[in-house]
């Protein structure tokens, strides 16, 4: 009862056929197909050497004027809540 047999792998096979239909399965081979041509030659491109970009002057850090607190009344300090030991 564990094992997939035959029969639940030829059911299954209809089901997809039945939900996909013919055309619309082998139009997404086609398409799986396309995106593996697509990829080994895009590996092979990669393999071709490149010239190496220019390395950009990291920006330096803007010194920027402190935060000034808050002055809304209605918000509170944070009150300590822990134990005190």
């Amino acid at each position: 009862m564990g094992s997939m047999s035959i029969w639940h792998w030829l059911v299954v096979g209809v089901l997809v056929l039945l939900l996909f239909g013919k055309g619309r399965f082998s139009d997404m081979m086609g398409d799986v197909a396309k995106g593996i041509k697509s990829f080994k030659k895009g590996m092979s491109e990669e393999d071709e050497p490149t010239q190496p970009a220019q390395p950009r002057p990291t920006p330096r850090l803007q010194q920027q004027p402190p935060i000034e607190p808050n002055a809304d009344p209605k918000l509170q300090p944070m009150q300590d809540d822990r134990p005190q030991n």
